[in-house]
């Protein structure tokens, strides 16, 4: 149970609700934003003094019954439901190190996916595993070392303006929230990985945007169905983004490909034939 994180995690859910969304009176002007505790704690038909406990990092481990009725109270989605019994410590979480080994199967698949980007990402985003054309429409992770390979780090970090740091795509800031709430889990999975925690510190202490998107505590993530590359050789590539959990190992298989006889195929299909070396060649000073 990480009472400081749950705390915190309920504090943000309950602040964000309206008393009318509940049916309540608004009453006189309030101090705070959201409920009051008081109104959580009878919604989720538990005692007010324990509710503060456990916003304040001080209550012992709620039960399932609690916990669901703090959920219905709070309005939680599945996605922060499933969250709040992670970090209330009622429900299966993973334990030591997140796994960075990619099933040969998976590698062998992704070389045999014709006109297809294909990479494999763990559950802190680093890139794992790629094929020759996510080389050529991202970058050649293989000349990278597995820290410069990871995603997140890029998107909030990286060297150049925060705009321009994902390969030109058109939906840098939606990845970056999206990036957030999948570190969250991913903490919340494995609170002892020194390479997630290490991760999670350096992001906060070196990227103010991170920082603010930490502390809303989201967790739930809309899926991204399509996203446009500005690529230096071959110019806007629209592709269709899936993302496939490969749950025995939590990593995700990301696929861009583009429906037949679109640009975004004909871009693809040029990009295959031009190949890493030529793109990295244009890019080159």
């Amino acid at each position: 149970m990480d009472k400081q994180e749950l705390g915190a995690f309920l504090r943000s859910r309950r602040e964000r609700l309206r008393p009318q969304d509940l049916g309540l009176p608004s009453g006189p002007r309030r101090r705070t934003p959201g409920l009051r505790r008081e109104e959580v704690a009878v919604l989720a038909h538990i005692s007010t003094e324990y509710y503060v406990r456990l916003e304040q990092g001080r209550a012992p481990r709620p039960s399932g019954e609690v916990l669901a009725g703090i959920a219905g109270a709070l309005r939680l989605t599945d996605a922060e439901s499933d969250h709040l019994h992670l970090l209330a410590g009622t429900a299966p979480s993973r334990s030591g190190l997140h796994r960075r080994d990619v099933r040969p199967s998976i590698l062998a698949l992704i070389e045999r996916l014709p006109q297809t980007a294909a990479f494999v990402v763990s559950a802190a985003f680093e890139v794992l595993a790629w094929n020759d054309l996510a080389a050529a429409l991202m970058e050649d992770f293989a000349e990278l070392t597995p820290r410069d390979r990871n995603l997140a780090r890029r998107a909030f970090l990286g060297p150049e303006r925060a705009d321009a740091t994902l390969y030109g795509v058109s939906d840098a800031a939606e990845f970056r929230h999206h990036a957030v709430m999948r570190l969250r889990a991913t903490l919340a999975r494995y609170p002892s990985d020194p390479a997630v925690t290490g991760l999670v510190d350096e992001l906060r202490e070196g990227s103010p945007e991170f920082a603010r998107l930490w502390e809303r505590h989201d967790v739930q993530t809309a899926p991204t169905l399509t996203k446009t590359f500005r690529h230096p050789v071959v110019g806007e590539i629209a592709v269709d983004c899936d993302s496939l959990t490969l749950t025995d190992r939590d990593q995700h298989l990301v696929l861009y490909s583009a429906p037949p006889g679109s640009p975004g195929a004909e871009a693809l299909a040029l990009l295959n034939v031009l190949g890493t070396e030529y793109v990295k060649a244009y890019r080159s000073p």
